[in-house]
């Protein structure tokens, strides 16, 4: 994969830190915020009062307390359950928060609107516009809501994130400052109140971008945004794009995977042509309609030499991928929801070193709790869950087909 052909906006001199885990990641952002001098903004999609959750929060009320400028958003779907209680707590600590889209009434619930489906789902944290953490961990404790059995409770969910500093940081807070400016015309337009007063106008006012920060590491990277008007197709073409050119191996790690007719053909040529292809999907049932039209995939890709790892130890939530010697990290699954309607972060680098630690984690979850999927195992499954598959499959699609682009599946 040729870093320099692929039409992103790349930086040069940023220090990008791994993070696996909430156990790397929470402390990480925790200690950010408490070490926070003017500005903290935090994006997620859930955002669990749970005792990590209540940390977060903690830290957040710490730092609007001391007079940190700190903003919040949470999606309303994802955070239905605690969006306004973490809005109410912001703002009585000195903070504002906005939720992004919130659910309507249980009545309209009823009716069909394609704008609900579009949800804020990156995961996004910028402290005083210098350091960023961007991936796929939700604002939720690793352990407390997938303590199904003894075996999961005894692992974590699975998930990757990255710290960066650098002039990376600046495309973050770009991001972060467009889509709070929306936010406040999206409050104007459902209370037109709020045009009479002066203290809301001031923050309708675009942001100023933070400045770009000085080189801070050797790494070149890159930040890929997904939306529904400027950047509709951009994490699929960088896959595509990526996946073409490959020459020794693509690993990717996606814990909702049911990409279109276009990504599957193209990892089956990868495959064709000598490239190792290896994926590592969800072992334990998390939803079951995904989980079980995902497998209606797994004859084509076996078939195409293409190898499955189901993730047995815990739930698998990791969005990520090495193709040779690049990689990325981010919210963004390969499925429907993530590629045609959701907002997305991915955080792509090209650098050999981090792709190695990166393929190493994934090698060594692989290695602990990764079940081979074996052709001959697979056409053995019995007429039941055959059925199964193919209903939840076409379920699926049909699904898709609210979006408009049921050709593509």
């Amino acid at each position: 994969m040729t870093a320099r052909a692929l039409r992103l906006d790349w930086t040069e001199g940023n220090a990008i830190r791994l993070l696996m885990n909430g156990a790397d990641f929470f402390p990480a952002l925790c200690e950010a915020i408490d070490d926070a001098r003017h500005s903290v903004h935090l994006e997620t999609y859930i955002f669990t009062l749970d005792r990590t959750g209540r940390q977060v929060l903690e830290a957040l009320e710490r730092a609007a307390a001391r007079g940190v400028q700190v903003r919040v958003v949470v999606d309303g779907f994802g955070s239905l359950e605690t969006g306004e209680a973490v809005a109410a707590r912001i703002k009585a600590a000195g903070g504002d928060c906005r939720i992004f889209r919130p659910e309507p009434h249980w009545i309209k619930r009823l009716l069909f609107s394609r704008s609900r489906l579009r949800r804020l789902h990156r995961k996004v944290a910028v402290v005083d516009a210098e350091v960023a953490f961007i991936g796929g961990i939700n604002i939720e404790d690793d352990y407390d809501d997938v303590a199904l059995t003894e075996e999961i409770a005894a692992n974590p969910r699975f998930d990757f994130a990255v710290e960066v500093r650098g002039p990376l940081v600046s495309y973050a807070v770009h991001a972060q400052d467009l889509l709070w400016v929306r936010l406040n015309w999206a409050s104007v337009r459902r209370d037109p109140r709020k045009w009479r007063r002066p203290t809301q106008w001031r923050r309708l006012k675009r942001p100023a971008n933070a400045p770009a920060q000085p080189p801070a590491g050797p790494l070149r990277a890159a930040l890929v945004l997904r939306d529904n008007l400027r950047f509709r197709n951009t994490f699929e073409r960088a896959y595509l794009y990526g996946i073409a050119r490959a020459r020794h191996e693509i690993l990717i790690a996606s814990a909702y995977f049911f990409p279109g007719v276009r990504f599957r053909k193209a990892l089956a040529r990868a495959a064709a042509r000598g490239v190792r292809v290896r994926l590592v999907l969800q072992g334990k049932i998390e939803y079951r309609m995904q989980y079980y039209a995902t497998h209606a995939l797994y004859e084509e890709l076996l078939r195409a030499g293409i190898e499955i790892y189901e993730y047995m130890p815990s739930f698998l939530h990791a969005k990520v991928a090495v193709i040779d010697h690049m990689a990325t990290v981010g919210s963004s699954n390969l499925d429907p929801f993530s590629l045609l309607l959701a907002r997305e972060a991915n955080v792509v680098v090209d650098d050999a070193g981090f792709s190695d630690e990166l393929h190493k984690r994934l090698e060594a979850e692989i290695a602990r709790g990764g079940r081979l999927v074996r052709s001959v195992e697979y056409a053995r499954r019995g007429w039941l869950r055959r059925c199964v598959d193919t209903v939840s499959y076409t379920l699926l699609r049909l699904g898709v087909a609210l979006t408009g682009q049921t050709g593509r599946y």
